[in-house]
């Protein structure tokens, strides 16, 4: 049977921007959720400024906790530059991923670096992980629309790419960091990509601000893509992106997925039980688009 690979990205990305204050405790016990629910991947968080970014403030914490126990998950870590990557590799991580904005005013806004200053930076970080002997991911953000600039250009974004994949990047992920692409779009740059990039390297991370998230995964899929970035619940949103709305439900992928006859190993039960706990935490309701569908299934079964 085909199958898909999924990394979690709910306690890096989804809880960067939350309101609400999450302890450690709470993010451990979303990982240990997550990783009993079947997944095997999960962006745990970020070493980033604790001012730009008050949520990620306990990464050392976290990645203590979880070198001690990582319940058999492959576990990343964002960096966004070297001093990051000097405190990750301190704290004990095993991978750690870098991103670059594919345009020239979203990196000035989000990193105060120019296009060119963010491509060498990043492409330092990965040279000096591998170094460290650290497995590497690079995301290639707003790769399909820039909320300052508008559509980016596929060229770059396959420049941009290669770059990443030549400085060492084990696996390149391309970023719908605002939910603004359609199918036929995806499907025509992720096909691209394909074509530039091993497709072992390549995954897809998509936003569902305009309720395409699952389309936009299935127009992937039918593109070659096998690889995907989601988020349990549907938390999430980039805080430096104008409109970035929540990520692509884990539940929603994993439903689709598999209704569509590809394995996932992933326990819907288990992301419930995962989402439940985050609701407990952000005190708010959770979930993507087939929440209330799946809630109804789950209490047939224990009816």
């Amino acid at each position: 049977m085909d199958s898909i690979h999924i990394t979690d990205v709910s306690p890096r990305d989804g809880l960067q921007n939350q309101q609400v204050p999450v302890g450690t405790d709470d993010k451990y016990t979303l990982i240990r959720l997550l990783a009993r629910a079947g997944l095997r991947s999960v962006e745990a968080t970020s070493f980033v400024s604790p001012r730009a970014v008050p949520q990620m403030a306990d990464a050392a914490d976290l990645m203590a906790r979880l070198a001690r126990d990582a319940f058999g998950l492959r576990v990343s870590v964002l960096v966004p530059n070297l001093k990051g990557l000097a405190r990750a590799a301190e704290a004990g991580a095993q991978e750690v991923a870098v991103v670059l904005s594919a345009t020239e005013t979203m990196n000035q806004k989000n990193i105060n670096m120019g296009l060119d200053q963010a491509t060498e930076v990043s492409e330092q970080v990965l040279a000096e992980a591998r170094a460290l002997g650290l497995r590497t991911r690079a995301y290639v953000a707003v790769a399909f629309d820039c909320p300052f600039e508008g559509e980016v250009p596929l060229d770059r974004v396959v420049a941009l790419s290669r770059r990443m994949e030549a400085a060492g990047a084990g696996e390149i992920v391309i970023a719908d960091t605002i939910g603004a692409a359609a199918p036929g779009h995806v499907k025509l740059r992720m096909a691209t990509l394909m074509q530039a990039i091993a497709a072992d390297k390549l995954a897809i991370h998509l936003h569902d601000t305009r309720g395409l998230g699952a389309a936009n995964a299935w127009a992937a899929l039918e593109a070659g893509v096998r690889r995907y970035d989601s988020s349990v619940g549907g938390i999430g949103g980039c805080p430096f992106a104008p409109g970035a709305a929540g990520n692509l439900a884990t539940e929603d992928l994993v439903l689709m997925a598999e209704r569509s006859g590809l394995a996932t190993g992933i326990s819907v039960d288990g992301l419930l039980a995962a989402i439940d706990h985050a609701q407990s935490c952000l005190d708010r309701q959770l979930g993507g688009r087939s929440i209330a569908w799946l809630r109804k299934q789950q209490a047939r079964r224990l009816a």
